[in-house]
């Protein structure tokens, strides 16, 4: 017997959420549409459905609108059914009824981040702990101390040891013998880089090298070191370097192949940021491509860095990256419809709604609020008074009579801005909302429903918006 799902809605919706139900058919479940009178179905609040969705209901389950604010959980055991949180936008409805019972688990990674503190010397260890803990809370698994050449590091031994009384996994990077030699005798758990050369570092600690070539593209080098600590039985990384674009990138990936092929059990290393450090682009589509390299070629740790100020969300980047593409791996698909946290610029459904279909919403409307949607046309505002259409915020103003209004006048200037914003790169707008970036900034659940700044006391007019 086919489940029955009971989709709750607003006056505004009811018509969309039919028309989007009925060209899904035939389902493997049977539904019911239950406008609950309000207008909007965004402003949906699990308080309003107690109110007036009696009960008991004649459903398997419930689907709310994305944007429904409260606890579903309580309001699971008030109906003794499932509530569930459907999509921001009714459009995706179809999508998310395509994914059902194959959600990405995005939980598990096979690939180790090694995050590199680049300035470790010039920082006391007060400022390495902050920005370890700062890695870490991004993903990585391993803090890298970077040791500048001719640089002193007297503090090294009391930053490994700080680190690891976080309970943090550290490594030491340096050219240096002697300071991985230091590194190692304070506890660090990896020692980044030993070539066969200086091999004998490892016979004095227990920390896991991570091996290179003695000369750049020497991989006879690296496969002589590869078998000096397979003789010794120890465990290490070998890493053939990754080089930046025109000083040897492709011939670097097809080291990094050959390796592979040769050794198809060797933990490797690869260090990303010669490519994400020295390429003036966004990191998040360089560090999905070459997270994506790392997890065909199984590769075990990568080691990325945080120094260009466009790099500033390369460890989150790669956290995110290792997630989807092992979820893509090991479920033999394309990482596609996994996660969106990389599509940082652009969406890939960023207008749901033509401009038919806004204009058929705003015949409903019969109050003088604002409401305001995005389609492939331009901006559109529209209340009971009149519907209109730009891509320029500032061809409305004359149009909207609010020139004594200042409160409402800044509420519409900054949603227009980013509407404007999302018309012209290709996102997802959403009325009261701020515009998704992604992984590209660090944000908090209280972000997405913040009424007003700090330090102010300027609330936003009343409005209204539309959803599912």
């Amino acid at each position: 017997m086919p489940e029955r799902i009971l989709f709750l809605t607003g006056k505004l919706a009811e018509k969309s959420l039919h028309k989007v139900l009925e060209n899904m058919q035939p389902t493997p479940f049977t539904y019911e549409v239950l406008q609950i009178g309000i207008n909007v179905a965004g402003l949906m609040t699990a308080d309003l459905i107690r109110r007036r969705v009696p009960r008991p209901v004649k459903a398997d389950w419930i689907m709310v609108p994305g944007r429904c604010r409260g606890d579903l959980e309580a309001l699971s055991q008030y109906y003794g059914v499932p509530v569930k949180r459907g999509p921001d936008e009714l459009k995706d409805i179809p999508r998310y009824f395509g994914k059902k019972g194959a959600q990405a688990d995005l939980s598990r990674y096979d690939i180790l981040i090694f995050a590199e503190i680049v300035d470790a010397p010039a920082l006391d260890v007060p400022a390495i702990l902050r920005r370890a803990r700062e890695y870490r809370r991004d993903g990585a698994d391993v803090i890298d101390l970077g040791c500048l050449p001719n640089t002193p590091f007297p503090h090294l031994a009391e930053a490994v040891e700080a680190l690891k009384a976080e309970g943090l996994r550290v490594s030491v990077d340096s050219v240096e013998p002697q300071e991985l030699l230091r590194g190692g005798e304070a506890g660090a758990d990896y020692l980044l880089s030993l070539k066969e050369e200086t091999l004998w570092v490892a016979d004095q600690v227990a920390a896991v090298p991570v091996l290179i070539p003695s000369r750049p593209g020497d991989l006879a080098s690296l496969e002589r070191a590869i078998a000096a600590m397979r003789a010794k039985g120890r465990p290490f990384y070998a890493d053939p370097v990754l080089d930046p674009l025109h000083f040897g990138f492709t011939d670097s990936i097809v080291r990094y192949h050959e390796l592979r092929r040769r050794h198809p059990d060797v933990p490797i290393l690869m260090g990303v940021g010669n490519l994400t450090e020295l390429t003036d682009a966004d990191t998040t589509g360089i560090n999905a491509l070459l997270l994506g390299i790392a997890s065909e070629l199984r590769v075990a740790a990568i080691l990325t860095t945080q120094v260009s100020p466009h790099c500033r969300r390369a460890v989150k980047e790669a956290d995110i990256a290792r997630r989807m593409m092992y979820a893509a791996r090991e479920s033999a698909s394309l990482p596609r419809d996994l996660t969106d946290q990389l599509l940082t610029v652009h969406a890939r459904r960023p207008f749901p709604d033509t401009v038919d279909e806004i204009a058929e919403i705003a015949r409903a409307v019969k109050d003088p609020s604002f409401r305001v949607q995005v389609s492939e046309a331009g901006i559109h505002v529209y209340n009971r008074d009149g519907f209109y259409t730009a891509t320029d915020p500032y061809a409305f103003f004359p149009r909207l009579g609010v020139e004594s209004d200042g409160a409402h006048a800044f509420y519409l200037g900054v949603e227009l801005a980013r509407a404007q914003i999302a018309w012209q790169l290709g996102k997802r707008y959403a009325q009261d909302e701020e515009l998704d970036w992604g992984c590209a900034m660090q944000r908090t659940p209280e972000d997405r429903s913040a009424y007003k700044a700090p330090g102010t006391t300027l609330e936003k007019p009343k409005k209204a918006e539309t959803g599912t």
